[in-house]
């Protein structure tokens, strides 16, 4: 059996072609609506965070052969959970991350380290600032960000229930919350830009399946001062960015097939 960490629509393809390749798997994700995605596709799922610990007994429990870990690119503690987990109970772990895309050179994109930096690049320059790096990190910036002069916050992210609560909790006004699913064209996203006369957008680095080229060239082309959050730097030892590469490593790895 393949374990595989799942959640996003490029995992989900990744886990129906491990199938297709005849390997029986476990896909894991963290929220209910990933889990029904799996689900549809005819995956078997299993909802809920794993820590380290928790990983290495579902190894144990299942008889998993290997680990694919297909996380988000930005979900660095899943990641060394996977890591550590696989390692503990001595089997091989593979990475899939979509592949990066390179921010464009250009005089309006400020690249940097993590949330953080962000946020306080984004205090210093002020303005209507469009967020759409989701809700997990949401405090940070409400912390730097709420309250300064001539600045206001517009938050996008999924339209969840925990979401909106955040909002409310960490003081988003409720017109300014934009919750909605993407991916976003970049049609939409200038339209979105202009509703709210965005200054300055903020977003991850998540590569094309996560829509960063229609984030950013809707925001060049309508001249917004964009920040881009770097991907974590993380080892991960075995990794691919494409999923022929992760199907040649299971069998190189002499993973039997069931089919």
């Amino acid at each position: 059996m393949i374990l595989v960490l799942a959640g996003t629509s490029d995992a989900r393809e990744l886990a129906l072609r491990i199938m297709a390749a005849g390997y029986d798997l476990l896909t894991t994700v963290v929220t209910e609506n990933a889990a029904k995605s799996m689900a549809e596709a005819g995956l078997p799922v299993q909802v809920g965070r794993l820590n380290a610990e928790d990983i290495c007994r579902l190894i144990t429990a299942k008889g998993v052969q290997a680990v694919v870990d297909a996380s988000h690119p930005y979900a660095e503690e899943a990641s060394k959970n996977a890591m550590a987990g696989a390692r503990e109970a001595g089997v091989p772990y593979i990475r899939y991350e979509r592949e990066s895309v390179a921010s464009p050179g250009h005089d309006n994109i400020t690249v940097v380290k993590d949330y953080v930096e962000a946020a306080e690049v984004a205090a210093q320059k002020r303005g209507v600032i469009m967020l759409t790096t989701g809700s997990k990190t949401l405090k940070i910036f409400t912390d730097r960000l709420l309250g300064l002069p001539d600045t206001t916050l517009v938050a996008r992210m999924l339209p969840r229930v925990d979401n909106m609560q955040k909002c409310e909790e960490l003081g988003i006004e409720q017109k300014n919350i934009v919750a909605m699913q993407g991916p976003f064209s970049k049609e939409l996203n200038k339209a979105l830009y202009n509703h709210y006369g965005v200054t300055l957008m903020i977003t991850k680095e998540s590569g094309r399946a996560g829509a960063f080229d229609e984030k950013v060239e809707a925001a060049l082309e309508m001249g917004i001062e964009t920040i881009v959050i770097a991907r974590p730097q993380i080892e991960y030892g075995t990794a691919y960015t494409d999923f022929d590469g992760v199907i040649g490593q299971l069998r190189e790895l002499a993973v039997p097939a069931v089919g």
